[in-house]
């Protein structure tokens, strides 16, 4: 069994991460940051999207745990005061695992060069000064042509980040779908676009078609530069990101907690 730790600059997390090291290798587990076969995080769920990014291109093989440092994140199920109770899970590690979708978004350059990226939450798209002006396709129908401050697609369990802030609805991962909302979207007499989140299956593609250089593309906690790209396709992709099943938090309790205070 071989883990990988991949933990924040902050000192608490570092604190943590050097007793988790200690626990693991008393445990007999091995340390391996090459080719792990659970990656923990160890922060907040910045962080595990961090640790997602890094091992992006080990995705079918590895497993990811989330360690919380401070409250109970989104991506995080461990409290730092639970470092013997999570070293006994993966200690006793039963391969099993919980899969949630995720967003492939390609970039097709002038060129006709393409890149893919694969994101956990969501890709955006802003126009940090003016207006973003961009032909959206569904397959091979214009849709619309959008105008306003940006767009944003996400993955079922990105549904509760920025796009939730754009009124979009929030998706269980069950569903293997992606979903476009509209960042402060102009409608007048003149423009229009549908105003509302719009949710496409597995197998559909949203195409973005610019109309100019100047606009930002960001996924997860990375980003490319907008210049020379000539469409932004987004898909719901063919891989997922697995979680160990040790005592994955129930989706909807997730939602919960984050979201909603305790009824009394």
């Amino acid at each position: 069994m071989k883990i990988a730790i991949f933990n924040n600059h902050d000192a608490s997390s570092q604190t943590i991460t050097q007793a988790l090291i200690v626990a693991l290798e008393r445990a007999g587990l091995t340390i391996d940051h090459e080719r792990p076969d659970v990656v923990v995080s160890v922060g907040g769920d910045g962080t595990f999207l961090g640790a997602f990014q890094h091992y992006v291109d080990q995705i079918d093989t590895v497993r990811f745990v989330g360690l919380h440092t401070g409250h109970l994140g989104f991506y995080t199920d461990w409290l730092r005061t639970e470092l013997p109770q999570l070293v006994a899970s993966l200690q006793h590690d039963n391969h099993e695992r919980v899969s949630y979708p995720l967003l492939e978004m390609t970039a097709v350059y002038d060129s006709g060069e393409e890149y893919r990226f694969l994101a956990l939450n969501e890709a955006v798209i802003k126009q940090p000064m003016g207006t973003l002006v961009a032909d959206i396709y569904l397959g091979d129908q214009l849709f619309e042509r959008f105008r306003g401050d940006g767009i944003a697609v996400a993955t079922p369990s990105g549904s509760t980040a920025y796009n939730k802030a754009n009124g979009g609805a929030v998706l269980h991962p069950s569903i293997p779908a992606i979903q476009m909302s509209e960042i402060a979207s102009i409608n007048n007499r003149v423009f229009r676009t549908l105003g509302s989140p719009l949710i496409v299956p597995d197998g559909q593609e949203i195409v973005m078609r610019p109309k100019s250089d100047h606009f930002l593309v960001m996924y997860d906690q990375s980003d490319i530069k907008g210049q020379n790209i000539a469409e932004l396709r987004f898909r719901v992709a063919d891989k997922k990101i697995h979680f160990a099943a040790y005592r994955h938090v129930d989706f909807w309790q997730r939602v919960k907690r984050a979201f909603i205070s305790d009824i009394s």
